[in-house]
């Protein structure tokens, strides 16, 4: 499954850049997000930044171990999070133009046991949705975030 969606936001690079960074306290201001605790926060720079992120999906809690495993400063960052038999990545992009960003969100999920399989062919075409859903819901909550801090 791969999903990609968007947002304008009304601020620069850096800016749009210090709040999708600001992971430690992302659930302050991302309403799907229940928690975050850092794991592992590197000397400098985003990579390797550890963490519990916990989110309710389907009624369900879920805890997941996730991390960046590479980022450019203002630009972009890639996270890298396995669970229940599958890889999923999610990329952030930020483009500026005349003041005015772009961020955009990529996703991807690849089941990777025959049991993540199954339940992709039974069950993902839900899980696609509400998870571009979600995904909307974070730019939303992030471009609001992003244009609350600038005024």
């Amino acid at each position: 499954m791969k999903l990609q969606v968007e947002q304008s936001i009304q601020a620069s690079a850096k800016d749009v850049w210090g709040v999708i960074t600001d992971i430690e306290n992302s659930a302050n201001f991302i309403s799907g997000i229940e928690e975050v605790k850092i794991l592992d926060h590197p000397t400098e720079g985003l990579v390797g930044l550890k963490w519990h992120e916990t989110r309710t999906l389907f009624g369900q809690t879920a805890t997941e171990i996730m991390w960046v495993t590479e980022a450019v400063e203002n630009e972009y960052y890639k996270v890298h999070p396995e669970s229940h038999g599958a890889i999923y990545l999610t990329n952030f992009f930020i483009t500026e133009n005349n003041g005015k960003s772009t961020l955009k969100m990529e996703f991807s999920g690849e089941p990777q046991t025959f049991g993540a399989k199954v339940m992709s062919a039974l069950t993902g075409f839900m899980f696609k949705k509400a998870t571009k859903d979600a995904l909307i819901k974070d730019l939303d909550d992030i471009k609001a975030a992003v244009e609350n801090s600038v005024e």
